[in-house]
């Protein structure tokens, strides 16, 4: 018996931008760079599919551990499990300042 399904499975409307933001990819955004230790948010770019995560960190706050090559090591808490996920830029936000 095989598996049937891969990592965007049942996520059509979860990855799915909205009207206005469709478009090409903001260049500033796709260019970020992050410091160990910022604080940022995972936030999918649909249109660019390189350096993605599983659609259940969607939405989670993290921690970046270090750069490995175009991508960033992020720390994440996924239900009292500490984890590392690589992650490209463009999916990610910097936290606000409180």
């Amino acid at each position: 018996m095989n598996r049937i399904g891969g990592l965007r499975r049942k996520s059509r409307f979860k990855f799915k931008k909205e009207r206005r933001d469709r478009g090409k990819i903001s260049i500033s955004r796709f260019m970020q760079e992050f410091e160990a230790g910022a604080k940022v948010h995972l936030s999918f770019e649909p249109s660019y599919h390189k350096g993605i995560y599983h659609a259940r960190f969607q939405g989670k706050t993290g921690t970046i551990k270090a750069a490995r090559g175009k991508c960033y090591e992020v720390i994440i808490n996924d239900e009292g499990k500490e984890k590392m996920i690589l992650v490209h830029p463009v999916h990610l936000r910097q936290e606000a300042k409180k």
